[in-house]
């Protein structure tokens, strides 16, 4: 019998869910690093600490 078994299965479904959220993981962490967007973090990092809640417009 050489069809697929459930091990098979299950461990290609488990490497391919690893890589998958590993690019994923990777492609947020790009974005969120990425110079372009600094200002956008820098400035949306200190929104929190506004008191006046007509600034956040």
């Amino acid at each position: 019998m050489s069809g697929l078994t459930y091990e098979m299965v299950a461990k290609f479904a488990q490497q391919g869910g690893l890589i998958y959220f590993g690019l994923i993981f990777a492609a947020g962490t790009a974005y969120a690093l990425w110079p372009k967007h600094k200002e956008a973090f820098d400035r949306l990092s200190k929104l929190p600490l506004e008191k006046d809640e007509s600034d956040h417009v």
